[in-house]
């Protein structure tokens, strides 16, 4: 599962560096989020 986690947070670095504001990166790390409890389940 750790593994999982660190492999979708690397491949999220891309496209968390490309945002410019504040509120991007909050779209950016709740998609992540939602990423990662879709692939838990």
């Amino acid at each position: 599962m750790k593994r999982i986690i660190i492999i979708s947070l690397i491949a999220m670095l891309p496209v968390l560096s490309a945002c410019n504001t504040i509120k991007g990166v909050g779209r950016d790390i709740e998609s992540v989020g939602d990423a990662l409890d879709k692939a838990a389940s």
